[in-house]
């Protein structure tokens, strides 16, 4: 009857030493996954832990979150773990699946958990119409300024110049001088 741990960071730029330490405190061993959302099904650190996991021991995270980023996810794990004998714990959330009161808890917390993503969800994406609505300009500038277009257009197109020559002189690629001029034909 082993407690195994499990630790995930979404980005290389995040530290897992936090999780490790509380993990190494409880748990014989540690499976870690380095820059894996959890909303990706296959991960490595995870599907070790999977199959490492025995009849009686303990799945150890040190927070909810970090096995899985949706309550279907999350019950999807949990629901494979329990038929396999193999009980469930989370040390932030004191979540403990050994008991009625702990599985009780951890659906309640990941119901909430889940509330919580789709309000994010919702307000990012009402701050994103309402950007639009003012006018401002979502993703990346544009390779090339209204100018630059309006000379490669007429380079190509009116002069007949190689499209290829023309997207090297304005540093972009073939592809992206097509898309441009092609924009610019539908105008």
């Amino acid at each position: 009857m082993a407690k195994v741990g499990y630790a995930r960071v979404s980005t290389h730029d995040q530290n897992i030493d936090l999780q490790m330490l509380a993990l190494r405190g409880v748990c014989c061993r540690v499976f870690e996954d380095h820059g894996i959302s959890g909303a990706k099904s296959s991960r490595p650190g995870l599907n070790a832990i999977l199959r490492f996991v025995r009849r009686g021991d303990t799945l150890v995270v040190w927070r909810l979150d970090r096995l899985g980023r949706s309550i279907h996810d999350l019950l999807r794990i949990i629901e494979r773990l329990r038929k396999r004998g193999v009980e469930f714990q989370s040390l932030t959330e004191h979540i403990d699946t050994g008991s009625a009161g702990g599985r009780l808890v951890f659906h309640l917390l990941a119901a909430m958990a889940e509330f919580e993503r789709q309000l994010i969800r919702e307000r990012t994406l009402a701050g994103i119409e309402a950007a639009r609505a003012r006018g401002t300009r979502l993703g990346r500038r544009p390779r090339l300024n209204n100018d630059e277009r309006v000379a490669a257009y007429h380079a190509v197109i009116i002069d007949g110049e190689n499209a290829t020559d023309v997207a090297k002189r304005y540093r972009v690629h073939p592809r992206t001088l097509a898309r441009h001029i092609e924009r610019m034909r539908c105008q």
